[in-house]
Formats: structure tokens, C-alpha cells, sequence
């Protein structure tokens, strides 16, 4: 968990050294909003918003990602302190984490 006040620098300082394909998704406490941030190239990005709206962004450039970071936080953590923060090897491993509790904190339905 990082304290959202610090979480635009941490952000930019790992996206740095994404791997290309490589993905950092942060993502609320209950983890049921995330921003998904994958390394597409040198210097680009591909930013994918899933919570109170979904959208995506191809080719942001690091220049324009922390104005961009700044204006998702906003909207999809606006009352969050604490925010979750992933470094994943893809993005649809971070998709699977989408509600990393699994059936809720009494395991599975199944049994």
C-alpha cells in the first residue's frame, strides 16, 4: 500500500524501469478501480482505466503520463489514502488480479 500523496513519483520511477510488455496497475484498496500502465516502447505507454469508466490511451509518452496519472487519480481515487500498487510481467495477469480476493474472504462457493 503507498499513500496516495507520493504515488505519481513512485509511479513515474518504476515506469522507468518497465520492461517492454511489462505492466504496473494500481488499483484501490477493495481493488474493484484500477489504472493500468503498460510498457508498449522506449518511450510509450498504453494506459487503460477500468473503474467508474473505462477507456485507453495508446502511445503516452512519459512526458505526458504524470498529467494524465494526475487527472485518473482524481476520478478513480477520489476518497482514497492508500492505494495498491502491482508491477505485473502482462497485462492480463493484472486482469486476472481484477478482484484479487477471489469469492470473498470465505473461499470459494463451490464447496
Amino acid at each position: 500500500m503507498i499513500d496516495k500523496t507520493t504515488l505519481i513519483a513512485t509511479v513515474l520511477q518504476r515506469a522507468a524501469k518497465l520492461e517492454r510488455g511489462h505492466c504496473l496497475d494500481v488499483r484501490t484498496y477493495k481493488r474493484n478501480r484500477s489504472v493500468a500502465l503498460v510498457r508498449t516502447g522506449y518511450d510509450a505507454f498504453t494506459v487503460i482505466e477500468d473503474g467508474f469508466e473505462q477507456e485507453r490511451w495508446e502511445e503516452v509518452s512519459m512526458e505526458k503520463l504524470k498529467r494524465l496519472l494526475k487527472q485518473l487519480l482524481k476520478k478513480e481515487f477520489p476518497r482514497s489514502h492508500k492505494v495498491r500498487l502491482y508491477t505485473m510481467s502482462s497485462y492480463e495477469e493484472a486482469n486476472v488480479n481484477r478482484m484479487g480476493h477471489g469469492a470473498g474472504r470465505f473461499g470459494d462457493e463451490d464447496d
